[in-house]
């Protein structure tokens, strides 16, 4: 079975978000294909099927079921009120079930704000890093944390299984984020931080849609000028960005269905879709050559600032901050007995980390 296209739509808040993810379901759905849109705001639409998940629920069933596994009741039902962050949660809970259930060609996923967004699709791979660092397989340490937290060590194992799978998903052929700006002056170097955390996450960026374009040449002075400025702005936009019309307010089903009709809003193919990952340099092709030359890793981070990089390397893993995002990567095998000896990041936008073999 073909498993179904996601596309992940964000951007910042009030870009709307929720507008581009109604039509872009939409489009699918008049392009023959099954459609689920989710999110916290989603509506009713023709064709379209669509699940807006339970934060409060999803919390409450999470702790219920923990305790009947663990054996205890700390807490009862009418005492539980869901934490900061559930909702999102909730959000990746109900896709992981809906790609799962294979019921759907094409899912579409109206996320939080740019920011928490990309945060909230790293948090699976997060997670399940910590609870490998505090509960190693097995030891005897981690099966007494797990007593003192009063919580089963196969449970945590669970948690980890789930977690590491999610983050498969999100990270697999067919997933992809849409991104949504409005062309303001602010959007060129917002774009380039967004796509700079999207790469070091290896999130694909399948398209860049710039909303509530404003007509050109309208005989109203204040209405051409605000054109000519977002077209200054559309003009140094990577891309090109695809373009959207200001609607002038609150979008029904009607105006949904010519976005959806526009073109503008129709998928890229999965297979034009390159994820972000890093590799080992051609040139070594993996291991190091006979004079010791050394070995290059590349990360690549299009739209990246020098100004807003950082790097550390603690034991196997390289720590890889890109303005507001930052992710652990774990080094592959032959470069876990090599020393950093420096790193630049290139005009293709890639960041090369240079490492020698360790004489010691």
């Amino acid at each position: 079975m073909t498993p179904p296209r996601v596309l992940l739509v964000t951007g910042p808040g009030g870009a709307g978000t929720t507008t581009v993810a109604a039509g872009t379901a939409l489009a699918e759905a008049r392009a023959g294909r099954t459609v689920l849109l989710l999110g916290e705001s989603v509506g009713t639409l023709s064709g379209v099927d669509a699940i807006r998940p339970d934060a409060a629920q999803w919390f409450r069933d999470g702790v219920q079921g923990l305790q009947r596994r663990a054996g205890t009741e700390l807490l009862h039902d009418d005492e539980l009120t869901e934490l900061p962050g559930s909702a999102g949660l909730a959000l990746l809970h109900a896709l992981a079930g809906a790609h799962r259930s294979g019921r759907w060609q094409t899912l579409v996923v109206d996320l939080p704000p740019v920011t928490d967004a990309i945060r909230l699709l790293a948090l699976p791979e997060l997670l399940a890093r910590y609870l490998r660092r505090l509960l190693p397989e097995r030891r005897p340490a981690s099966l007494l944390l797990a007593q003192l937290a009063g919580l089963p060590y196969d449970e945590a194992g669970r948690w980890i299984g789930t977690l590491t799978a999610l983050h498969a998903l999100l990270g697999a052929d067919g997933v992809a984020v849409r991104l949504v700006t409005e062309p303001t002056a602010q959007a060129p170097a917002a774009v380039r931080r967004v796509r700079a955390g999207l790469a070091l996450h290896g999130l694909a960026l399948e398209t860049l849609i710039a909303n509530r374009v404003l007509p050109a040449g309208s005989a109203d002075p204040w209405l051409r000028d605000a054109a000519a400025a977002q077209r200054a702005v559309l003009d140094v936009l990577p891309g090109p960005p695809r373009e959207l019309p200001h609607l002038g307010g609150a979008p029904g089903e009607a105006e949904l269905a010519v976005l959806a009709g526009s073109g503008a809003l129709d998928a890229v193919p999965a297979d034009r879709l390159r994820r972000p990952a890093p590799v080992l340099s051609d040139r070594t092709a993996g291991t190091e050559d006979a004079g010791g030359a050394p070995l290059v890793w590349r990360l690549p981070l299009p739209g990246a600032s020098r100004d807003e990089l950082d790097l550390v390397r603690r034991g196997d893993e390289l720590f890889v901050t890109a303005g507001p995002f930052r992710r652990a990567l774990e080094l592959p095998e032959v470069l876990r007995r090599c020393t950093v000896t420096g790193a630049a990041l290139e005009e293709s936008g890639e960041l090369a980390v240079r490492f020698a073999p360790d004489s010691r």
